[in-house]
């Protein structure tokens, strides 16, 4: 079985195990979205979730977030790690796609990198769940499942990135990253796996017993 095929049984795989596998952050919008993927950092996705829905009902449009004072921010995100950070690199994302992009979040990797607080990984989050451009979120679980599943040998994001790119069809890309979150969080948990029910384990050098040297869960 060549990389590819094994990468297409785990997909479809993991699309059985979660047929409803989607984005765990709640986002109407794509600058909703840019700002509850700036708050996820050391952050769980069940936080944010209650942060953005009294932040964006006090800040219904991008403009009136833009327009807030740093500081009311940062009141409204405070429960978060690193609220005051975060609170900047929101407002001047804000602003920057007012002043820069006519109030729309740019769906080109370039200039949402150039965003406050936007790396990669948001970049492509943006990329496919809110214009449906074929990108992979390269966050820990997938590094961590990536591996253990012998999809990459890598743990840079960017290398994993490459590894992933070659052997996943390109039209599942934007799965991909939703359907290793959930495993992660269902079944391949970092400090307990449960091999002994994952629907993977004929598919895993890890959990089958191969040896993949450098790679623990």
């Amino acid at each position: 079985m060549t990389d590819r095929e094994r990468a297409e049984k785990i997909l479809h795989t993991l699309h059985r195990q979660y047929p409803l596998a989607d984005c765990t952050l709640d986002f109407m919008t794509p600058w909703q979205l840019l700002v509850a993927a700036i708050l996820s950092a050391q952050c769980t996705d069940v936080r944010v979730n209650i942060i953005t829905a009294s932040l964006f009902k006090r800040f219904e449009t991008l403009e009136a977030l833009a327009a807030a004072p740093v500081e009311t921010i940062e009141d409204e995100i405070r429960s978060c790690g690193l609220f005051r950070g975060k609170a900047r690199n929101i407002s001047a994302s804000c602003r920057m796609i007012l002043q820069e992009h006519q109030g729309v979040v740019p769906s080109d990797r370039e200039q949402l990198v150039r965003l406050p607080g936007v790396g990669r990984k948001i970049a492509n989050l943006i990329l496919g769940d809110c214009f449906g451009i074929p990108a992979i979120v390269v966050d820990t679980h997938c590094i961590r499942l990536s591996g253990l599943l012998g999809l990459t040998r890598h743990r840079d994001p960017l290398k994993v990135e490459h590894d992933l790119a070659r052997v996943l069809p390109e039209d599942e890309w934007i799965a991909y990253g939703h359907l290793v979150v959930t495993h992660g969080r269902e079944i391949c948990v970092a400090r307990r796996p449960q091999c002994d029910r994952c629907p993977l384990l004929p598919l895993c050098p890890f959990g089958s017993g191969e040896t993949v040297a450098s790679w623990q869960p």
